[in-house]
């Protein structure tokens, strides 16, 4: 078996690149990156759609410590952020540390030898500390809809796109009306034969303001210091104002409600059409989307939207309430298994605790990060971390420096474990979901934020800079430990 790593992190994301980067820094070189995929990149690696591109400006979707004045255009789409992840993990010499083609089964903690015991399909390691950086949008949710196995078909989910299908000439069809259909549909129409998209929801999908950076404007940021930060600042400073109207004031969205409608309107002139995408729940509510170019995809003549439900796929088409829509092609857009976060692998903690019956309820941790009775395991982008307004990335960075934190206690206390008291994370809890009500995201409409119960366990009900000053340094008050022999 080895002598146990002194960290294993699960994962090479945005998450686990950035934790090993962070860990190598700090001093800490004897650990392991597990990643089943055969490169890494997490959700920028599997969502190689056309048109896959982020949400958030390419100056704040990236790490503080390894700023980037090259950026194509203001906006990056997935095959840059892939580069950069590549290009962050050579230059910290991150890639001699991640074990790729290595699917993580479960963990168990081992309380005498103060020890968790990874198991891999290739084998069992230890570690005195587990990181999980699975993230929230891995595991591609496909609806169970009746007869989806016997269509005829090419099929496949938009995060396993399959480039070996010849899309042109055929019917396709897409379900569903996320971030990926918006991103999907305006590439495709008119590479098809004609475009069927089957709408459950209708999202809100505002203007998208994009463009290239211009070569003086690379030069610029490049040349000139702080530049970069500065543009960094401004992005950060109002995009962090949109919270006010996600969690403090939902009345504020009216106002960008209003600019919806506008808009819509200018792009979409059928009526009835423009009927059917507006959506039927507050803004907000579900993910607010960004396009200049969905809703004049959905006015071409070879593309029809169709809202009624789903009752069944046959061989050769999708079956809806009002009549059959014949398919040669089915692209599921539809989102992933969001609120299980370490599924499907089986964690262990004290006293053979499993981490799926924990989070029953619901997934609990302290700060999104520490799990009472599964001591050393630490999350990042875990429960009541995610955002409606803000870069992930900047949550990550706040996550980092507080499992440093907590290594760093570790070491100075020549502690073998530290775990979150219960009564700390129940407490925890508890203050995020007297926050979470009254914000937009409880305001009657299902969504991927929230469990089938209807619990929101995903977003953060605040200010990312109240994140970072809440988890500046772990108190030792929070935890209970067992001191080495």
């Amino acid at each position: 078996m080895g002598t146990a790593h002194s960290v294993v992190i699960i994962g090479a994301g945005f998450g686990g690149i950035g934790m090993a980067i962070r860990l190598k820094q700090s001093g800490v070189d004897d650990l392991v990156v597990l990643e089943k995929a055969g490169g890494l990149g997490g959700t920028w690696r599997d969502n190689t759609y056309p048109g896959a591109a982020c949400d958030v400006p390419s100056h704040l979707y990236s790490f503080s410590f390894e700023p980037r004045t090259d950026w194509s255009r203001r906006f990056p789409q997935q095959p840059e952020i892939l580069e950069y992840l590549w290009h962050c993990a050579r230059k910290y010499e991150v890639l001699p540390h991640i074990r790729f083609g290595t699917e993580v089964l479960g963990a168990r903690f081992d309380e005498d030898a103060a020890l968790w015991r990874v198991s891999t399909e290739d084998g069992e390691l230890t570690a005195r500390v587990l990181v999980s950086a699975c993230g929230q949008l891995n595991r591609p949710a496909l609806p169970p809809i009746p007869g989806r196995d016997g269509f005829a078909g090419e099929s496949f989910h938009s995060a396993r796109w399959d480039h070996g299908a010849d899309l042109a000439g055929k019917r396709v069809a897409v379900v569903g009306t996320g971030a990926s259909a918006v991103q999907i549909v305006p590439e495709i129409a008119g590479t098809a034969a004609s475009l069927t998209l089957f709408q459950r929801s209708a999202p809100y999908v505002i203007p998208k303001p994009d463009r290239p950076y211009r070569e003086w404007e690379k030069a610029l940021l490049a040349a000139v210091p702080g530049a970069h930060a500065l543009s960094r600042a401004k992005v950060y400073a109002l995009y962090e104002s949109r919270a006010l109207a996600f969690v403090k004031y939902p009345r504020l969205m009216s106002v960008m409600n209003r600019q919806f409608l506008r808009s819509l309107k200018a792009q979409v002139g059928d009526p009835a059409l423009r009927e059917a995408l507006v959506p039927d729940y507050p803004m907000g509510c579900k993910r607010i989307l960004i396009s200049n170019d969905y809703y004049p995809a959905l006015t071409r003549p070879d593309v029809d939207v169709v809202t009624a439900p789903i009752e069944r796929i046959t061989a050769d088409g999708i079956v809806t309430t009002d009549g059959t829509h014949p398919a040669d092609v089915i692209i599921y857009a539809t989102g992933f298994e969001s609120t299980g976060f370490l599924a499907p692998m089986r964690i262990t903690g004290r006293d053979g605790r499993e981490l799926s019956e924990a989070w029953r309820g619901g997934a609990e941790a302290h700060l999104g990060i520490t799990v009472s009775g599964f001591p050393n395991l630490f999350l990042l982008y875990g429960p009541y971390t995610n955002l409606g307004h803000n870069s992930i990335i900047y949550m990550l960075e706040s996550q980092f420096r507080y499992v440093l934190g907590c290594l760093e206690a570790l070491r100075a206390h020549r502690l073998e474990w530290i775990e979150v008291r219960p009564d700390v994370q129940d407490a925890f809890g508890r203050e995020m979901q007297e926050r979470l009500r009254g914000t937009v995201w409880e305001a009657g409409c299902e969504s991927w934020y929230m469990t089938a119960e209807g619990k929101v366990v995903n977003n953060w009900p605040g200010f990312t800079f109240a994140y970072r000053r809440a988890t500046r340094r772990p108190d030792p008050r929070h935890f209970r430990a067992r001191r080495a022999s």
